[in-house]
């Protein structure tokens, strides 16, 4: 079916069609080797087209990104603690991208110092069974940035709190 023939008319702008999308996929998208087709059957379009409409959107920067966003409890990671480095500035770009590699770090980002408060420049979310994993983990990470890093502290969640973008009405 081409995407005059769908419940959008030739008379629809692409834009009616980007909004449908949106609202279609903010949930996530269905954990199958297809998905964007089980999009496409539910708004009476191509597949071709819903993934083009995306790209675009992509490269636009309508949407900023795709991507899987795990639940960690639910895959038995139930300790997590954001550990927070002091890195010197000149290497903070090359640490981020080196811890970032690691299989047990979901998030890798530099922020700006708060002194005298807050001294930390580099946050990384490290997942694991419980905090003494956590810990081997954190310290793994301490020993690849050495003397790059004068300290580091591990604040442990205490809940889960649900992350989600913006949603469309």
């Amino acid at each position: 079916m081409s995407a005059c023939e769908s419940t959008f008319p030739p008379s629809s702008s692409m834009s009616e069609l980007d909004r449908a999308i949106v609202l279609a996929t903010q949930a996530g998208l269905a954990l199958e080797p297809r998905p964007y087709h089980r999009i496409a059957d539910e708004l009476g379009v191509d597949p071709e087209l819903v993934m083009v409409r995306m790209r675009k959107m992509l490269e636009d920067g309508r949407i900023r990104r795709i991507g899987l966003v795990p639940n960690h409890y639910r895959l038995g990671c139930t300790a997590n603690g954001m550990a927070v480095w002091d890195v010197a500035d000149p290497y903070v770009d090359q640490a981020g991208e080196q811890i970032a590699a690691l299989d047990f770090v979901s998030h890798c980002y530099q922020r700006p110092r708060l002194p005298p408060a807050w001294r930390y420049n580099l946050f990384t979310m490290v997942h694991g069974k419980n905090r003494y994993e956590v810990r081997k983990s954190v310290a793994r990470i301490a020993r690849i940035l050495g003397d790059r890093c004068s300290a580091h502290e591990v604040l442990f969640s205490t809940r889960i709190l649900k992350k989600t973008g913006l949603r469309f009405g």
